[in-house]
């Protein structure tokens, strides 16, 4: 057996986005990272739609971005539209989308692994994790028969573990398209680890000059684009990019030439050839066991859940600027071939489409999340983290946010320092992994805002104030990259006060702020030069709805009494005098680290947390 003769602090498998972001959150942190990946020449890979954020998902790459992270920032270099959604409505729920080139964003994204300090790729397969008599992990056996020694490991395993992939009633084994599965969760069965399975798909790709675009609704990208990393208009400048980068915003008199999307429809036509071939899906045939993405259903799903509707959008999104290939956003399926193409020749536009790749669904296993700590480290290993898909999410955001977080406790954790963990009123990212970790999830887990208590504290334009100051004291980011937070902090501060002592329409700025249908916007350029222009948006928003915000905060602060309220690991719930059979099985199963914590397991009651109050009071 062949054996790496360095021992890494850290060992992340797997080279998506939940990959990336542990393995340079523990590099930030100052830890030697392996990285082992089946190809590195697909680091990064968006395996579905080429795109960055969207509702609650383009909060969390914010954040993300606030934690040191790269995915903003390489979003922003490799972009080819940007749009703000729900530009007209609150701001809670506005958030960034960007369309990105796909080539362009996975060949910077491995640039930045390769020149990270202290981290180092592999190419290889895991096949067999290596612990000793204390439970714990220490390295990893490839497929090659090579071990990599480390200290912690992080798996970020994606759609990879016993992939299989369905298009009708074929179907072959594999992570995605043209890659190989994974065996590692026969290996984490045997460690103890449960199993389970889940479904997810991809959309058809076309050949864009195939389109009649003419016959579509022009769908262009927003003329001031939003970016979504607080950095990029200080660091992507052309004399210190790689050649792949698209967008260089530090340069003086950089203009985005955005490329459009557009919009068209399908059918009843369309609907009655999809409900046609509906004994050829592996969905309603019964081929597959796992269960599906019910936010982002197949068109199979549509017809058949939304059987009243006449049409549903579609969505053409151009993959990159150097290529005609378009992804037919809307349109997931795994019907035959031949049937893909029938359909989808009926829709406006796409007559005589010619389809590149077809749409295909994939079927894999992950491992319940209710098996792990806040930390993200499992309960059955000690120092063996999971991030991403394994988790039982979907999405790009949501998987990076999980791997920033994974690499960032398994840093800290090897350095001796006390862990990261966010609150459900600090970050989106708090939200989702209580959420995974307290109720679990039987479906693939996607971010909305609704599953947010304070969205007005957790919005997408202040993440960097919520988030920055964490990253500092943690390490993530450096004292010269807090700077500038730390300086918009000010300026909002200064505007705020200013606002009260500026007269606009025989009123003070801040009551006219206040008032119904009245916009920063609105205002005279000799006010507007009376601010921070750039912040003028993020201080009218602070003013205007002040007294909700001072409440959420109130409601947050109580909460997080209930978080401190810490219960002990070794705990018996069979000692809590009069708690309940059900109340038993669920805290023991969960093991929760505090009392906010338990009294969002799904069936404990206010009656149980008082119970488990007075025990936790006669023990202290």
């Amino acid at each position: 057996m062949n054996t790496c003769d360095t021992i890494f602090d850290i060992l992340v498998v797997g080279a998506g986005h939940a990959g990336i972001e542990a393995a340079l959150a523990a590099s930030r942190l100052g830890c030697t990272v392996a990285m082992l990946t089946h190809n590195l020449d697909t680091i990064g890979q968006m395996s579905c739609n080429p795109a960055i954020g969207g509702l609650a998902k383009g909060h969390i790459v914010r954040e993300i971005d606030a934690l040191g992270g790269a995915m903003g920032l390489n979003t922003d270099a490799t972009a080819i539209q940007f749009r703000m959604l729900n530009a007209s409505k609150g701001p809670s729920v506005r958030a960034p989308r960007a369309q990105c080139d796909k080539t362009a964003y996975r060949t910077r994204m491995k640039y930045v692994l390769e020149t990270a300090p202290n981290v180092r790729l592999f190419q290889g397969d895991v096949v067999q994790l290596l612990t000793n008599t204390n439970q714990q992990v220490t390295g990893a056996i490839t497929s090659l028969n090579y071990t990599i020694h480390a200290k912690s490991i992080v798996i970020c395993s994606g759609t990879f573990m016993q992939g299989l992939l369905h298009v009708g009633l074929q179907n072959v084994v594999g992570g995605r398209m043209g890659c190989a599965p994974s065996s590692l969760s026969k290996n984490l069965a045997e460690l103890g680890f449960q199993i389970e399975r889940l479904k997810t798909g991809t959309s058809p790709r076309v050949n864009g000059r195939s389109i009649n675009f003419e016959k579509c609704e022009l769908q262009p990208g927003d003329d001031i684009p939003a970016l979504f990393s607080y950095r990029s208009r200080q660091l992507l400048k052309r004399e210190n990019e790689p050649y792949c980068t698209l967008n260089t915003w530090a340069d003086d008199n950089f203009q985005a030439k955005q490329l459009p999307c557009w919009i068209t429809y399908t059918s009843e036509i369309t609907h009655q050839i999809i409900r046609d071939n509906l004994k050829y899906s592996p969905l309603y045939s019964g081929v597959i066991e796992g269960i599906g993405p019910r936010y982002c259903p197949s068109i199979e799903d549509k017809i058949v859940r939304f059987a009243e509707k006449t049409s549903h959008q579609v969505f053409l999104e151009p993959e990159g600027k150097h290529t005609e290939e378009f992804y037919l956003n809307g349109v997931s399926t795994s019907l035959p071939y031949s049937a893909q193409c029938e359909f989808i020749r009926t829709i406006p536009g796409l007559e005589n489409a010619q389809l590149i790749r077809p749409g295909y669904a994939v079927e894999y296993d992950f491992c319940p999340p209710t098996q792990l700590h806040p930390t993200l480290e499992t309960k059955i290993i000690e120092n063996l983290y999971f991030a991403g898909q394994i988790n039982g999410t979907s999405g790009y955001e949501e998987a990076a946010a999980q791997g920033l977080m994974a690499g960032a406790n398994a840093a800290l954790k090897v350095m001796g320092k006390q862990p990261l963990i966010l609150h459900r009123n600090q970050a989106y990212i708090g939200v989702m992994i209580d959420d995974l970790v307290t109720k679990g999830t039987d479906e693939p887990y996607r971010m909305f805002t609704s599953r947010a208590e304070f969205r007005l504290l957790l919005r997408q334009d202040n993440a960097d104030l919520r988030l920055s100051p964490i990253a500092l004291e943690y390490g993530l980011i450096t004292a010269d990259e807090f700077k500038s937070t730390s300086d918009k902090l000010q300026a909002i501060n200064d505007g705020i006060e200013k606002a009260n002592h500026i007269k606009y329409e025989g009123v003070s700025l801040n009551t006219w702020f206040k008032r119904p249908g009245n916009d920063w916007t609105q205002l005279p350029n000799e006010i507007k030069e009376m601010f921070h222009v750039e912040h003028l948006d993020a201080i009218a928003t602070d003013i205007q709805y002040e007294g909700h915000i001072e409440r959420q905060k109130k409601q947050a602060e109580k909460i997080l009494k209930m978080e401190t309220r810490t219960i002990p690991s070794e705990i018996d719930y069979e000692s809590v005098h009069a708690l309940k059979k059900e109340a038993v099985i669920k805290l023991s199963k969960i093991r929760p680290t505090t009392i906010g914590q338990a009294s969002r397991i799904p069936g404990i009651t206010p009656a149980d947390i008082a119970l488990l109050l007075v025990y936790l009071q006669k023990r202290s």
